[in-house]
This record gives C-alpha cells, sequence and structure tokens, in this order.
C-alpha cells in the first residue's frame, strides 16, 4: 500500500525528517503520533503532494507520488484532512462533498459509481443540513463534513491530520467510530496523525512514533505503550523514578 523510503526534508536551519521509512499494510488504521515538531505534519504534506522531499521515495500501490503534486495525489485516489479546517464556507454540506466526488467520478469512473453522496450524508449525520452553509456548522459538524467530503473521492488512502482536534470525549468517541466504518465500507488504508494518545491507541491497529523527524518505533498500540524509548520522549521517563514513572504514564496513555 503506502511505502515511504528514506525520505528527508529540510528547511531553512531545520532538518523536519530524516531518512523517514516506513510501510503501512492494506486497510489497515495506521497512527502517526510524535512530540511537537517531530515532523509529522510535514511528512503529510510530502504524502500528500504539497511539499516535494529533499530525497526519497513515497508510493502508493507502486506508483511513484515523489514530486508528482496533490492533484496527482488526488486523481489516485489520496484523500486528506487538514489540521485547520478548510471546508469551502460559502458552499452548501452538500457541495462540498460534491467537490471531493467530481474528483472521484473524473478520474476513477468505476469507482464513483458505488458512492453515494446522499447516504454519505447521512452515514456522517450531516443530512438534515445538506442545503446549509459549510462555514455556519457547529466545529464537531464540520469536523464530519471534511470527512464526508474524503470519502466521497473514494479513497484508497486517507490522511489525517488531527481529526480529533477540538473535540470533547463523546465527538471522540464517535469520530473513533466513524473511522472504523469508513475503513470497512471503502477499503481504505487510513494513516492517523492525533496528540490525543487515548483516541490513537484505541483506533489504531498500529502506530508509528517519530522524533525530530526520525522514525524511533513502529508496532502495535501495546507495543507502543510499553516502548521505554518512546515513554523517555513522551514523559522524560530516562529521568523518572520508577514509581513517578508509573503514574506518568498511566495519566498519558489512559
Amino acid at each position: 500500500m503506502l511505502s515511504i523510503e528514506n525520505v528527508s526534508k529540510s528547511f531553512v536551519g531545520v532538518r523536519a525528517l530524516r531518512g523517514v521509512s516506513f510501510a503501512s499494510e492494506a486497510n489497515e488504521i495506521l497512527g502517526l503520533i510524535g512530540p511537537n515538531g517531530a515532523g509529522k505534519s510535514t511528512l503529510v504534506n510530502a504524502i500528500s503532494g504539497v511539499l516535494k522531499p529533499d530525497s526519497g521515495s513515497i508510493r502508493v500501490d507502486e506508483i511513484e507520488l515523489t514530486g508528482r503534486g496533490p492533484e496527482f495525489a488526488a486523481r489516485l485516489g489520496i484523500g486528506r484532512t487538514f489540521q485547520n479546517l478548510r471546508l469551502f464556507p460559502d458552499l452548501s454540506v452538500r457541495q462540498n462533498v460534491e467537490v471531493g466526488f467530481i474528483t472521484c467520478r473524473r478520474h476513477r469512473p468505476d469507482i464513483a459509481r458505488a458512492i453515494d453522496i446522499d447516504a454519505l450524508l447521512d452515514r456522517f449525520g450531516l443530512a438534515v443540513d445538506a442545503a446549509r452553509p459549510a462555514g455556519t456548522l457547529p466545529y464537531g459538524q464540520q469536523r464530519r463534513l471534511e470527512l464526508a467530503r474524503a470519502e466521497a473521492l473514494g479513497p484508497k488512502l486517507l490522511l489525517l491530520d488531527e481529526p480529533a482536534a477540538g473535540m470533547n470525549d463523546y465527538e471522540t468517541t464517535a469520530l473513533a467510530e466513524q473511522l472504523r466504518a469508513l475503513r470497512q465500507r471503502s477499503g481504505a488504508t487510513l494513516l492517523v496523525i492525533d496528540h490525543d494518545l487515548h483516541f490513537i491507541m484505541g483506533v489504531c491497529d498500529r502506530i508509528c512514533v517519530l522524533d525530530m523527524g526520525e522514525v524511533v518505533a513502529i508496532g502495535t498500540p501495546e507495543a507502543i505503550r510499553n516502548n521505554p524509548k518512546v515513554s523517555e520522549i513522551y514523559l522524560g521517563a530516562a529521568e523518572a523514578a520508577p514509581h513517578q514513572k508509573t503514574v506518568r504514564e498511566e495519566k498519558q496513555w489512559n
């Protein structure tokens, strides 16, 4: 599915990614976590074509994406949501979803035939507001609209940058259920960035941990939870006494 090999990216005075390599499995939910500045959003921007890596290779189903741009990625069926909402606020809820669908219909008509916009709106609880301007929706509904628009693309790979940002516990639980259902319906692979570790641990099949632009661990949620290197990155475990470490880990992971 998604294959990332030795990807590096530098900005002025900052090396954001340092030889990042990992691969996803088909139809899995893969988490991407790390402290602020670890390189998570830079990596997602490189996968989606917004940024061109300085070196390395990014492929989906053996098709090279590196340097091909976001339009090529979208045509291939790579969808994404953003850390900061990027809806078309003056378009209706339905029209926002249609934007994704039009791209799918134009470039992957076989996939588009299976997409029902009305059913999508209903699944995400947006049918009653289909004619409403997207910018007038409450925040949580705007987040759901981003997901509905991304699913209308008929994605084979969906990149989700902080999908739970700003959500309460109830909304986060509902989001996890929606992501699992989306994965089952579409067969897509999901790459999910989020700072809510409880959410990530609960929804992901595997988790990749970045720190200072490098992959430091990848594995199941249980393996990541028990990885001392990950604990040190998040909790300063190297300086913590054993009892203090246990208490702090319990608070962070749960």
